[in-house]
């Protein structure tokens, strides 16, 4: 459980990172490890399971800056596979359900993934994927791509997906003159067609290749090479190394030319897309909710490189768990200089044998901050095997063992901890402070403004003394100011996942508060009472009654009170359906309304969507080309609606 959601955790700060900030701080390939070890200790353990876990959901976030934009079908992510046996497995399932595969290979351009909607053959809207079903109206910058057609050769109403980027050469040329340059043709993308002035992003001269239509059979379209080619007559830029193939064996053909010809592309590509090439099998197939099963993507072997490891060091998070982390010594890897990467814990440290000033070999799939995966033993020069601290790095507290491999720093006072803890406090899907980020709360901490979570409601009383420190202008102390204010009135469960309960997460959190409406209610809530909600476990429980039997959470959570935080559940349009409160569903086969937009319905009306049909399950939606889960509804007698019944129902 534990392993569960450290695993949560990384990989839901790695998207952060990499959507929001689009400066990505681990490699594609350590960010696949960890979606992999995720879905096997899932399906090994599901009870453990969380509903808002990552590998059921897209990666990505939705920029405030922009406009926001709904997708009418969602923008989903990609599966991986990093080897031929991988290849080969991809294969054998799509056979297992009587498919005859063909399939079309793509070049996975390094860029921007985006929507384009036409309205009478005219662009309408350009939209980032975002979070997969609302992205960002970055229309205007969209219109100053000139491999973006304005307008097209047929006055046609039509929405078309594919992937914005930028050349090799001129991702070198806008580097030469800037300070602060862009680690990768990907970022550079990114960070171009989220410019608030469309100046700065048509100076940067993007490209597009387009790639996907949604709902190919409304154009009486029947395979995905027939979509590329009825594109490209619409005046879209589609790529030229695009192919169709008859089996698995073309596509490992395919494959293996294309990782000989990467590098003499004139832009960065980081794998090869295998699509399922007839849309009927693709529908029957279907998608999971993170990503369809008719599609996945080949990735390249990260490059090594090999250097120094200068030091180790340590960090302490809010939880208390001593982090190592290897100091290198700077190395330049596809155009950025990197000098850091975590060790994760002793167990890695020890398995591996690094020892400090040991040559490692480090790999960087996406040019982002390299995992240490081997040392060059025979390169050694240091024999003093590496030791765990056993004291805490910060506050000078003895470690405490908790885990096979994790060491604990308990004391509660300990300076790391306490400015962790006002990070998570502040964060984005927490109370969403901005201007309260991590350096800055640590430099107020260590100013004596904000020590614990209810002082930052009292910042106000430091408004003078922060206009007299060097970078806090007016503006910007205003700013910050009503940005705290603003958050006194979210809603209980951003509060309830921002005051930091062990293995409370988002989901948890906003289950909590629907339930028990404000906070005062669930303080008093007991055992048996918390037993009785679905998806939390005796772990969860344990560390709910332990946060609120603590006198000095209680104490702090009286203080927030008196600064006048919301302390109660607020309803965005909650909706009540007898034919669907308090059951459980299950979606198979192809239907006109997209499984997300009835997920959506479902739980707003207090229900629940499942991937299995087992004898928990109330009713099972039925569309067209249903599989083994309309079967095995009916050996369990489950009720059974079709896509006309459903509509009835709600």
């Amino acid at each position: 459980m534990d392993r569960i959601n450290e695993l949560i955790k990384l990989i839901e700060e790695a998207n952060y990172n990499y959507y929001y900030l689009d400066k990505p701080t681990i490699s594609d390939q350590e960010y696949d490890r960890y979606m992999q070890e995720l879905i096997r200790l899932e399906q090994k353990y599901p009870q453990y399971k969380k509903e808002d876990s990552p590998t059921v959901r897209v990666g990505g976030i939705v920029l405030e800056e922009f406009e926001k934009t709904t997708h009418n079908i969602p923008m989903l992510s990609i599966s991986n596979v990093f080897n031929e046996e991988d290849i080969r497995n991809f294969d054998l399932k799509i056979k297992k359900e009587n498919i005859n595969p063909e399939y079309v290979c793509e070049l996975k351009i390094d860029g921007l993934a985006i929507s384009l909607t036409y309205k009478n053959g005219l662009l309408v809207r350009g939209a980032t994927r975002g979070d997969g079903l609302i992205g960002e109206d970055v229309t205007n910058n969209i219109k100053t791509i000139n491999s973006i057609p304005l307008k097209l050769n047929q006055n046609i109403d039509i929405e078309v997906r594919g992937e914005v980027y930028m050349s090799k050469k001129v991702f070198t040329e806008l580097n030469k003159n800037r300070k602060d340059k862009f680690m990768n043709t990907r970022n550079a993308a990114a960070g171009s067609i989220r410019q608030l002035d469309s100046k700065i992003c048509k100076s940067r001269k993007l490209d597009c290749f387009i790639y996907h239509l949604p709902n190919p059979l409304d154009y009486d379209i029947n395979t995905h090479h027939e979509a590329l080619e009825f594109m490209k007559s619409l005046g879209f830029i589609v790529n030229d190394n695009n192919k169709y193939l008859k089996n698995i064996d073309e596509v490992i053909e395919f494959i293996n030319n294309y990782t000989k010809k990467r590098k003499e592309l004139p832009y960065e590509i980081d794998g090869i897309v295998i699509k399922l090439n007839k849309i009927n099998d693709q529908q029957k197939l279907g998608n999971t909710s993170r990503y369809p099963k008719w599609l996945t993507a080949y990735k390249f072997p990260a490059e090594e490189i090999t250097t120094r490891l200068k030091d180790i060091v340590f960090t302490v998070g809010r939880t208390g768990k001593v982090v190592p982390n290897a100091v290198l010594e700077p190395v330049l890897i596809q155009g950025s200089i990197v000098s850091r990467a975590t060790l994760h814990n002793e167990k890695f440290i020890l398995d591996k044998d690094i020892r400090i000033n040991d040559i490692v070999s480090v790999v960087k799939a996406g040019d982002v901050i390299p995992a240490v995966v081997e040392v060059k033993k025979d390169r050694r020069r240091n024999n003093n095997k590496f030791k765990m601290i056993t004291y805490c790095p910060i506050c000078n507290s003895k470690l405490v063992k908790k885990e096979e491999a994790s060491h604990y720093c308990i004391n509660e006072s300990c300076d790391a901890r306490k400015i962790e803890t006002l990070i998570h406090f502040c964060e984005r899907n927490a109370m969403n402070i901005e201007g309260l980020g991590e350096s800055i709360l640590e430099e107020f901490y260590n100013m004596g403004y904000i020590k614990t979570i209810d002082d930052i409601y009292y910042l106000s009383k430091y408004k003078d003394e922060l206009s007299n420190l060097f970078g806090y202008g007016e503006k910007s102390i205003n700013k910050l100011l009503e940005s705290i204010e603003n958050s006194k009135s979210n809603s209980l469960e951003r509060l309830l996942y921002g005051l930091g309960i062990r293995q409370v997460g988002l989901k948890t959190a906003k289950t909590l508060a629907k339930k028990y409406k404000n906070i005062d209610n669930l303080i008093n809530s007991n055992e048996e009472e918390l037993s009785n909600i679905s998806d939390i476990g005796p772990i969860i429980i344990n560390n709910i009654l332990s946060y609120f039997n603590n006198k000095d959470n209680i104490r702090l959570i009286n203080n927030l009170k008196r600064n006048n935080l919301n302390m109660e559940y607020i309803s965005k349009n909650e909706k009540k359906n007898v034919n669907i409160t308090g059951k459980t569903f299950v979606i198979t086969g192809s239907l006109s309304i997209s499984r997300e937009q009835i997920k959506d319905i479902i739980e707003e009306n207090g229900g629940k969507v499942t991937d299995s049909v087992t004898n928990k399950t109330d009713i099972l939606i039925l569309g067209k080309d249903a599989g083994s889960k309309y079967e095995k509804a009916k050996k369990l007698n489950k009720e059974i609606w079709n896509e006309d019944v459903f509509k009835s129902k709600i």
